[in-house]
């Protein structure tokens, strides 16, 4: 068992550091007070060569894979979680295409995303429909040489700034999971449309959106993998690959509070010295590190696994661990770094508060903490994880 990182993934996570500290600290505070999307980070990161980190080298990436890119949105939410967001829209809409598109498909839409030419979203959630994936309502009836799909999409991360969404559809209705077909949308289809965007909590620099589809016609040679009905499964792979990442925005986002509450606590003085000497602190940063080391087993563990082709129903049950957990993490040690600030920690003029509302949203994205412990429940009941 090697828990060495390997020398390319040291290069990335160093890269990834190195710009984090450089030039994302910087410009964090002004992404969260202006709800602007990071183009000059996207940039940075393209020019990093970070873009396409997850997708294969034949179709232009770097095929450094799932833990590479954990790594890097780790290094990065330690400042700013919604430029670690960008990161991760890298892999979420091209993943499905990775697993279940035609090979024309993936010439053709992803190697743009590996290059930053284009940005894309993954647009499966619903109004009415969320962690019940599969009782989306949107809907494609074949027509002529293509669909034509009508439907909503809610909560869309990036749905802003996407030149194509990979968005889902019922072309059978009655059949629930295994009626569900893909399809990839490009923005300027006619009958696609933004319709509003969101406002919200935390995260703020990549804004979620309600996305519209009206009489929207998509060619036949857009349905994801050339078949109607069998998208389900690219869904379920999609999503188990993604969980590392976003357990590695709550660990970075954890990492970032310890540290700046850690030098605010050596500097405060109290009671005649600095409050880092008072038992009472030194035990909140003992349980914070404690969490934060779990985290960052599991994070690692769960991308190693997806790495190696493991993210099906008998591993999946290890994502949901590590995502639950990381993310339940960041939320804890977001707010005890918030407590060790005491009033000035509840003000903008720290980056905490920022951390705090930023480490909220993680609990409920790419699937809440109660659906996790489903999939971990029903793990143990069906033995794929057992203690013999």
């Amino acid at each position: 068992m090697d828990f060495e990182l390997s020398e390319e993934h040291e290069l990335i996570r160093n890269a990834a550091r190195r710009i984090a500290r450089e030039q994302v600290a910087p410009r964090a505070a002004e992404i969260d007070a202006t709800a602007s999307y990071p183009d000059e980070l996207f940039n940075v990161f393209r020019d990093a060569g970070l873009l396409g980190l997850t997708i294969p080298a034949e179709y232009g990436g770097s095929g450094a894979g799932f833990l590479a890119l954990a790594l890097a949105v780790e290094e990065v939410a330690k400042y700013c979680c919604a430029s670690g967001l960008t990161l991760l829209l890298t892999a979420l809409p091209t993943q499905p295409i990775v697993l279940g598109g035609t090979e024309e498909q993936k010439k053709r839409y992803l190697p743009p995303i590996a290059k930053g030419e284009l940005r894309a979203a993954f647009a499966l959630t619903e109004p009415n429909a969320g962690s019940d994936a599969a009782a989306i309502q949107a809907r494609a009836v074949r027509k002529d040489s293509g669909y034509v799909v009508n439907g909503e999409k809610a909560f869309i991360s990036g749905g802003a700034v996407a030149d194509y969404v990979t968005m889902f559809a019922k072309t059978n209705p009655s059949a629930r999971a295994r009626g569900i077909s893909g399809f990839i949308v490009p923005k300027a289809t006619p009958g696609y449309s933004v319709a509003r965007l969101d406002e919200k909590m935390g995260v703020r620099g990549v804004a979620t959106a309600l996305l519209a589809f009206q009489d929207c016609f998509v060619s036949e040679e857009n349905l994801l993998g050339g078949k109607e009905n069998e998208a389900f499964t690219a869904v379920l792979g999609t999503l188990n690959s993604v969980r590392p990442v976003v357990a590695a925005r709550g660990l970075g986002l954890a990492e970032g509070a310890l540290a700046y509450a850690l030098d605010f606590a050596r500097q405060r003085e109290a009671f005649g010295g600095p409050i880092a000497d008072l038992q009472a602190i030194q035990f909140m940063f003992a349980d914070m590190a404690i969490q934060i080391e779990a985290a960052r087993l599991l994070t690692y563990q769960a991308a190693w696994l997806v790495d190696r082709g493991r993210f099906q129903r008998q591993d999946s049950h290890m994502l949901s661990v590590a995502k639950a957990f990381a993310t339940e993490t960041a939320v804890k040690v977001s707010s005890d770094a918030l407590q060790v600030l005491g009033a000035q920690g509840y003000m903008r003029d720290h980056p905490l508060e920022r951390h705090y509302r930023d480490a909220r949203q993680l609990m409920i994205v790419e699937g809440t903490s109660q659906i996790h412990r489903v999939i971990i429940s029903r793990a143990l009941l069906d033995r794929h994880l057992t203690y013999p």
